[in-house]
């Protein structure tokens, strides 16, 4: 039960990880420090997503 709890939370915090750095990134955009193509791909489909709530076009 255990090892299922802390896998439960490894999922929780690895995902509110994801959301952060998404939103950093995005910002970054925003302000143009960064490019869309100098996201990780792992965090590109949350950036893009981000930066479509915000209707900000590329």
């Amino acid at each position: 039960m255990s090892n299922a709890l802390f896998l439960l939370f490894a999922y929780i915090f690895c995902r509110k990880e994801v959301e952060t750095m998404a939103v950093v990134y995005a910002t970054l955009i925003v302000k143009g420090k960064k490019t869309l193509e100098q996201v990780p791909a792992r965090l590109k489909t949350e950036v893009e997503d981000l930066l479509t709530a915000l209707e900000i076009t590329l």
